[in-house]
């Protein structure tokens, strides 16, 4: 699967702090985890549409 999340936006969202390089694929891993359970609640819910909600 391809990288979630964009390595750019998380470094300037952390002000200047030095991020470790295991770090990205730690978070990635964090986000799909989040995603497949959102998709589980929204497909328990009867719904193809995953809301906000589901988080």
């Amino acid at each position: 699967m391809a990288d979630l999340i964009v390595k750019a936006a998380v470094k300037e969202a952390l002000n200047d702090k030095n991020v470790a390089s295991d770090f990205y694929d730690a978070l990635d891993g964090e986000v799909k985890e989040l995603l497949e359970d959102a998709a589980r609640r929204a497909e328990q819910n009867d719904r193809k549409t995953v809301q906000p909600r589901d988080l």
